[in-house]
């Protein structure tokens, strides 16, 4: 591809995406594809030659489309908004034109420049104090761009981590590193985002989980009392991170009272807004910042809702020294005649390399103005209003938790199995996309404005909807709920839904980050599916495939512990969901998959049970079953390497 082709090709590429925007109402929200299905679109090997760029691009619509959550679509309200602008992909098109890294000063020095200078104020817009800006002469403080709210976590972790180790070996020359990093200890609440738990995982040093209040909000007295018990025994408390606006229903930590115990116990406290961030532009919205002055470090997320495409995280340190110890190297290749007199940001961050994220960031806020993101914001919130208003005004609804900002969540009255078919049925279809979580013993679904093209009549369709599936599920419902008794103890069922194998409700999509449910290592999301026979339907899907490794999925042996957050395989009384007859769920060459099993599987008869007791405890892969095939080959599965056997 030339110039002139290039030249050509853009415009047609600028073209697509802006038709691409403008109809986005039109696609299907929640893609209706199983795993693998560009298995069979895509060729196994890679081309010899060139292909033509119409090929190439042909293959936009027929590919990748099909598969493709739509994260800009006003129908779209799981997880938390993701979102883009013209002024942000514009400058992200010229950030990669320049393609320059800004790992140093004079590796590019409007990269470095542009950056203070866009944090600055970006910080003043959402009322940071002084001490964290690179204006205030007075102190160490600064911003830097991230990638991600879980990396700023990260990075302020080995920070205080790096500042407690030098502290203790001061007092005593003869503890080593090791040593102390095995006291350690580091705190957060039951809510917060599983990013906090990969941090302690990776940092090596141990985490409690606190619990919250009725509220969702983790207090100071509670910290205070898990401080003393753990200085008891011999632990060194060094790290808070405290969440503004959790990922299961937007709740705050208290800041005021968290804060003077941090100040008193000299710990590093963290502040975690990915979300809510954005909406500190308000000032009305400010008072959920009361106590950050008490923060070592803050962040939040502009590629959420300030509509910076992703991946843009501002992060704002009060001493930049904590950064420059944890992170510095200077090789000889890396300095310049300006090092110490300029900002080199490779030591504010894990990686060396950086991109020039300032650029687009720089674009938004000029192209909008402080006033034009507060109108993004307040509009978003607005129409989370107006949706928390029909839910109320339908008395087959509740709303369990207050709406803070843009998130609702909310579930239908009655058993939680109710609203798990609900969202099931909903999300199969398509139309629109929502995801669960649990708290209080409750299954909830979040409902957020995740799109700035969500209008009223978009959210007045997408209600309409929930409404109208809301009457097939309860309409399907029985009248009383048969009592099941599974390891001795009774569990409630609706016994012709699951009668149905429930293959019309698709997937239902749970939250890693949100009590009560499982975290994986990689703090993501996955898909539930709903079939009885999951290992029959995994091998008639992918039998005739080569798969070499089937490896069981696990969740965290840590969550089964009653004074942390809840597994799936808790008993059941305590989980929101329990499916009657769900068989061991596989996942191919995983590294999340090599820890456990995801469930703890209730079958029928005794002696499935025992195999399955006996699997619980054991690393080895369960064998698939054998499964006839149409042409009459026979299909296995090897029980030691799991692969697929054809046998005649």
């Amino acid at each position: 591809m030339d110039f002139d082709e290039y030249r050509k090709r853009g415009k047609e590429m600028v073209d697509y995406i802006a038709n691409y925007l403008e109809n986005i109402r039109e696609r299907r929200v929640f893609p209706d594809v199983k795993p693998g299905y560009m298995h069979d679109l895509v060729p196994e090997s890679p081309p010899l030659q060139g292909e033509a760029w119409e090929d190439i691009f042909g293959d936009v619509e027929r590919v990748i489309m099909p598969g493709i959550t739509h994260w800009q679509s006003p129908h779209m309200h799981a997880y938390f908004p993701a979102l883009n602008s013209f002024p942000s992909l514009l400058g992200d098109m010229l950030a990669d034109a320049i393609g320059c890294l800004g790992f140093t000063w004079a590796s590019s020095p409007a990269c470095t420049e542009l950056e203070t200078i866009v944090m600055d104020w970006l910080g003043k817009m959402i009322g940071l104090p002084a001490e964290f800006l690179h204006s205030n002469q007075q102190t160490k403080g600064g911003g830097v761009i991230q990638t991600t709210a879980s990396d700023a976590t990260f990075v302020a972790l080995l920070a205080a981590r790096s500042m407690v180790i030098k502290k203790y070996r001061a007092m005593d020359n003869n503890l080593e590193d090791a040593e102390i990093n095995s006291r350690l200890v580091m705190y957060c609440s039951d809510q917060a985002h599983s990013s906090v738990e990969k941090a302690s995982l990776i940092g090596l040093v141990k985490l409690r989980l606190l619990p919250s209040n009725d509220s969702l909000s983790l207090c100071g007295q509670t910290l205070r009392d898990a401080i003393e018990e753990d200085r008891s025994r011999g632990l060194i408390p060094f790290f808070v991170c405290a969440t503004l606006g959790t990922t299961g229903a937007c709740n705050f930590d208290n800041l005021e009272e968290l804060g003077p115990v941090c100040e008193k116990e000299e710990m590093w406290m963290h502040i975690d807004a990915a979300y809510a961030g954005t909406a500190f532009l308000c000032p009305e919205y400010r008072h959920y910042l009361k106590g950050v002055e008490y923060a070592e470090s803050f962040a939040f997320n502009p590629s959420k809702w300030m509509m910076v495409n992703f991946d843009c995280t501002a992060m704002w340190v009060k001493n930049s020294g904590a950064l420059h110890r944890t992170f510095n190297v200077e090789p000889i290749y890396l300095q310049h005649e300006n090092t110490g007199a300029a900002i080199d940001y490779m030591h504010w961050q894990i990686a060396l390399s950086r991109r020039f994220r300032a650029l687009k960031l720089w674009f938004v806020i000029r192209s909008f103005g402080v006033k034009g993101l507060q109108q993004h914001v307040r509009k978003g919130i607005r129409l989370g209003m107006k949706f928390e208003r029909l839910v109320r005004q339908d008395p087959r609804f509740e709303i369990p938790s207050e709406r803070i900002l843009g998130l609702v969540v909310f579930r239908l009255k009655g058993d939680n199995v109710l609203t798990e078919h609900l969202l099931k049925k909903i999300n199969a279809r398509g139309k629109l996309h929502m995801v669960p979580a649990t708290f209080k013993g409750q299954y909830v679904l979040r409902f957020t404005v995740t799109s700035q093209y969500t209008t009223e009549d978009d959210i007045l369709r997408d209600w309409t909807i929930i409404r109208s599936t809301a009457n097939e599920i309860l309409q399907e419902a029985p009248e009383a709920p048969v009592l099941l008794h599974v390891n001795g103890e009774a569990e409630k069922m609706l016994p012709n839904m699951e009668a149905k194998n429930r293959k019309d409700f698709g997937m239902s999509l749970l939250l890693f980050n949100v009590p009560m449910s499982p975290k994986f290592i990689n703090g993501s999301f996955a898909a539930l599916f709903d079939s009885a026979d999951l290992k029959v339907e995994f091998l008639q899907q992918y039998g005739d495939r080569d798969l070499t490794r089937l490896l069981p999925l696990s969740p965290r042996k840590r969550l089964k512990k009653a004074s942390k957050q809840l597994s799936l395989d808790v008993d059941s009384s305590r989980i929101p969901f329990r499916p009657s007859r769900y068989l061991r769920s596989y996942q191919k060459n995983s590294l999340d998959s090599k820890i456990e099993e995801i469930f703890e599987l209730t079958l029928e008869d005794e002696a499935a049970k025992e195999q399955v007791s006996a699997d619980a405890t054991s690393d080895e892969v369960t064998p698939l079953p054998a499964q006839p095939e149409k042409n009459g080959i026979e299909k296995k599965v090897c029980e030691h390497c799991g692969s697929v056997l054809n046998c005649p």
